[in-house]
């Protein structure tokens, strides 16, 4: 029997492990910028949403940003008018979405399972590398998650627990949100391929359900659907503009089919996902080899509660894989799922040596892996970091920074792995709190100035002076946000000769006061070399001003050039 003391230990364990794992996901909220991938441009339509009042037709700087729905940036710019600081409210959305699939996992687990199952689907989906990263970055997918995640939560409900209509209206309208928040939300109604399966295949005596439950189910998924798509269309549909005629093909037909059935970007082979699972799913991947013939067994036995997670996940995997433009993202919602399948059988997999031993030693690497790196960092010549700090506009003052955080992390971790003894999930979920802390803390906050390119536009802004009128070409998202004053920009996918001839014209309107500031590798022939200014690096490329005097006077860009660089 437990000791009085342990039992008390026991009592108190589970509370403060959660505080930790919160304490994680919260930490470095409002310490740093929006940087690349995504989150500038999200941040900067959201801005421009509450500067203007236009909300329904987002936009990157004077073009309309056609590339996605605009929930997401509904979402920050209703942070900032709650919080008033845009450090924190870009970051907001993906925090609370987290959250919620936390509990929402627990709670399916709970009601599926027992209430011995909840700590390891929270705990498991917690440990995996993938939901703390998406849950700390101003991207669509952790909200996506969210969203799917509570539409599985309500349908899983409705077809195994209580068949309420008003379960299955809200599965079908977190779905239906979900679609208009990115195109793939609709997932969770693939759940009901493996329901009609069981239903066949089973004996099980399962909750009776009614035809009329249907028009319920579909009023919910056009309901969700419509908070963006009949405004939209409504004043699409009925306006002049050519451009929003655009933007509404754009929206509903190229980022939904085409991007899909022939994606022209982020093209990967068909085994691009297993490679996803081996490293972002990490530690949990590291159990298939026990999970997997558990899960098998259940399923053979047509257990509707492991039918329905499983191979509705197996579908989503499916589905991303047919597909030529893959993303490590794309199968997020997967995870979810499949850590409250796992749940009931984690209790029994941990008491396994072979298990035990798996974890011991996948955090003994993650400690050793950063130990030595933030060893090497604090250790190696500036000559021997070059490659590391090359074109990202780091000094080796960051680079001496996120060298103490990882071996305080290193340190930290060992302490935490040392107390825990034989506590292999304590240990798991601790240290994993400390790396998500050292991350929040340190590592973002060390590089954020360099590569949200808050260093760079600084830099820009005392050059040029604060009198100054600023212009760019070949800019990304990030220097339109951290300039220090507005800025006058000719479009973001226009042709380079047409910007070009934009610039040419607002440049000598006021040689004397106005400056471009552009790409290094994307200068035109009507540019002076000699009166160009190299203003820094930043995002792995070079940056430069030059004055309106920098123009060769009688000089026009050929119709026929174009800049002969690369997408970031």
């Amino acid at each position: 029997m437990l000791s009085a003391r342990s039992r008390h230990a026991s009592r108190w364990q589970t509370p403060l492990l959660v505080a930790l794992m919160v304490w994680a996901l919260l930490a470095g909220l409002g310490l740093r910028e929006p940087m690349p991938a995504d989150e500038p441009r999200f941040v900067l339509a959201a801005q421009t949403m509450v500067e203007t009042g236009q909300w329904l037709f987002p936009h990157r700087g004077i073009e309309l940003y056609a590339e996605k729905p605009p929930t997401f940036m509904w979402l920050q710019a209703t942070s900032y008018l709650l919080v008033r600081s845009w450090d924190v409210a870009f970051l907001l959305p993906s925090l609370l979405a987290a959250l919620l699939t936390l509990w929402l996992s627990g709670d399916l687990a709970r009601r599926l399972w027992g209430r011995r199952a909840v700590p390891y689907a929270v705990f498991g989906l917690f440990v995996c590398l993938q939901f703390a990263l998406q849950a700390k970055r101003a991207q669509i997918d952790m909200v996506l998650v969210g969203m799917t995640t509570l539409s599985l939560w309500a349908l899983l409900r409705y077809l195994l627990e209580t068949p309420s209509a008003w379960l299955l209206a809200l599965g079908t309208f977190a779905a239906g949100l979900g679609t208009v928040t990115k195109g793939v939300g609709f997932l969770p109604l693939l759940v009901f391929i493996p329901w009609l399966w069981v239903r066949w295949k089973s004996a099980q005596d399962l909750p009776a359900h009614r035809g009329v439950h249907a028009l319920a189910g579909v009023a919910g998924f056009l309901l969700g659907a419509g908070v963006w798509l009949v405004p939209m269309l409504s004043v699409a549909l009925s306006s002049s503009d050519p451009a929003l005629h655009t933007y509404a093909r754009e929206m509903l037909f190229k980022q939904t089919g085409t991007r899909y059935a022939n994606a022209w970007h982020h093209v990967k082979p068909a085994w691009y996902y297993l490679q996803t699972m081996l490293t972002l799913w990490l530690p949990g991947v590291l159990l298939a080899p026990w999970l997997l013939p558990a899960w098998w067994r259940r399923l053979r036995r047509v257990d509707a509660r492991y039918a329905l997670l499983l191979v509705w996940a197996l579908l989503v995997l499916v589905f991303f894989s047919a597909s030529p433009g893959k993303r490590e993202v794309y199968i997020f919602p997967m995870l979810p799922a499949l850590a409250v399948a796992a749940s009931p059988l984690l209790a029994g997999l941990l008491r396994r040596r072979g298990v035990r031993a798996t974890l011991w030693a996948y955090m003994t690497v993650l400690v050793a892996v950063a130990g030595a790196l933030g060893l090497w960092l604090l250790t190696a010549s500036p000559e021997r970091v070059h490659a590391l700090v090359d074109g990202r506009g780091m000094d080796m003052a960051t680079v001496a920074q996120l060298s103490r955080w990882l071996l305080g992390f290193a340190v930290v971790a060992i302490a935490v792995m040392l107390a825990a003894r034989r506590r292999v999930a304590v240990a798991l979920v601790a240290v994993t709190g400390a790396l998500w802390t050292a991350y929040g803390m340190g590592f973002m906050p060390a590089i954020s100035p360099d590569s949200s390119a808050r260093a760079l536009m600084q830099r820009v802004g005392e050059r040029i002076g604060p009198d100054a009128e600023l212009a760019m070409l070949g800019w990304r998202e990030q220097h339109l946000l951290q300039a220090d004053r507005l800025v006058t920009d000719f479009g973001f996918k226009q042709p380079w000769v047409d910007q070009w001839q934009h610039a040419h014209a607002w440049l000598l309107a006021a040689p004397d006061k106005r400056w471009l500031f552009l790409r290094k590798d994307a200068i035109g022939p009507c540019l002076d070399p000699a009166k160009v200014i190299d203003i820094g690096a930043s995002n792995r490329r070079a940056w430069i001003l030059a004055r309106g005097d920098a123009w060769i006077a009688g000089c026009d860009v050929p119709s026929t050039w174009s800049a002969d660089v690369s997408e970031d």
